[in-house]
């Protein structure tokens, strides 16, 4: 599905302006999520990017935003901490709230894992949380200062080199670090939570997730990102993440999108609408469920393919099916069959070129074939043949009757 895509901006904890970017699913959103990255990264991090279209294509909403003094927000680093980084956190929900649904699902990466998790006393909305590679302690993060913690506690800050950027940081942000309580905030936690974690994280050991699900109460879920690293570099990584995510939140939160239910299948094919928008329907086939939509240029929401795109995939299907099956039976080493079609308005050949802009036009399906093997001419051309011998082709190419009822009680 399309996401469509919001820059925003907002008052952070310290009142500097925090950019934001709201991805949207290509409907209505099923509810709404906010994420937190991890310590001195961005909203803009691959992982954070590929969690986002995941998440859309799954049907969330996603706000991830820059903490004070990170990425493109506003903002000293040097004074920050982590009380402030909830507060930001904070104020992300303030911000989904007013303008369009208060968060149900948070979700934190590394020290972002805390934030959430400290965070939930304050968003009752919350109904689930997922953590990646989070420390159960917010002071874990002064260990990456271990060889200036003298000097930051002598002459209250110095600069540090964290992946190669420079940070200042201070005292009291070690203490800050120090005094955040993650697991009294996850025992005291009524939601649904998730610990997804790496067994090979070198940044933050396995052993914090275990001190996280020990301090939290039922229902909670723990996920093992096997050979991931820490910021889940690799895509692959990255999207299995997101997509156990979006699948274990949809069983606690609420659906938002206002979206009917699906009907059942009471005949070989089910159209009905989803109540969203003007288009968007619910289309069943035996035990097949998808979307058939139109393109925002017309007032859909393009989450899925319109009647049209339908109409080419069964003829696209057909002829490669069809294809494949003449060249099974005639043994002939056909390795693969793809099939490009394209649907447009015509005038007839035969009409008169004087009257073709007042003229009625006729459906034309261009269809390109490519077959891939060890084939010679002839077969390639007996390939294209037989094209025009597939089922669908042919009900094209004929009348149809069609017959509407109304139904009757």
């Amino acid at each position: 599905m399309p996401t469509r895509i919001q820059r925003v901006t907002f008052p952070g904890s310290a009142g500097d302006e925090l950019s934001a970017r709201l991805d949207l699913p290509a409907g209505p959103p099923r509810a709404f999520a906010l994420f937190a990255h991890c310590f001195t990264c961005s909203k803009d991090l691959r992982a954070a990017s590929r969690l986002a279209a995941v998440l859309t294509d799954l049907g969330y909403g996603l706000l991830r935003f820059d903490f004070t003094g990170l990425g493109a927000s506003d903002g000293e680093f040097a004074n920050t901490n982590f009380s402030s980084n909830v507060d930001d956190l904070l104020a992300a929900a303030a911000w989904l709230r007013e303008h369009h649904a208060a968060p149900q699902l948070l979700v934190g990466h590394s020290l972002g894992g805390a934030a959430v998790i400290a965070a939930t006393a304050e968003l009752p909305e919350v109904r689930a949380i997922a953590t990646i590679g989070a420390p159960s302690d917010a002071g874990h993060v002064a260990q990456l200062f271990d060889g200036c913690l003298e000097r930051i506690e002598r002459a209250g800050a110095a600069e540090v080199e964290l992946h190669g950027r420079r940070f200042t940081i201070t005292r009291q942000f070690i203490d800050d670090l120090r005094a955040g309580g993650v697991t009294d905030a996850a025992a005291a936690f009524k939601g649904a939570l998730l610990v997804l974690h790496s067994p090979i994280d070198n940044t933050v050991g396995v052993g914090h997730a275990a001190e996280i699900f020990q301090a939290a109460r039922h229902p909670k879920s723990f996920v093992t990102l096997d050979d991931a690293d820490h910021l889940l570099t690799r895509t692959s990584d990255a999207e299995y993440t997101a997509s156990m995510i979006g699948t274990w939140a949809a069983r606690y939160l609420v659906d938002e999108s206002g979206a009917a239910e699906v009907p059942k299948p009471t005949a070989q094919v089910v159209v009905a609408e989803t109540t969203q928008g003007p288009f968007l329907n619910h289309v069943v086939s035996g035990r097949h469920r998808f979307l058939a939509d139109e393109p925002e240029s017309i007032g859909g929401f393009d989450a899925g393919p319109g009647p049209y795109d339908f109409l080419a995939t069964a003829l696209g299907a057909c002829t490669s099916m069809t294809l494949r099956m003449y060249a099974e039976r005639k043994q002939m080493p056909l390795d693969r069959v793809t099939v490009e079609v394209s649907h447009d308005k015509v005038h007839p050949d035969d009409a008169d070129r004087a009257a073709e802009a007042a003229g009625p036009r006729i459906d034309r399906f261009t269809r390109v074939l490519v077959v891939e093997g060890d084939l010679d001419d002839e077969q390639r051309q007996s390939l294209l043949r037989i094209a025009d011998r597939c089922p669908v082709h042919r009900t094209l190419e004929q009348s149809s009757d069609i017959v509407t009822q109304l139904q009757t009680d």
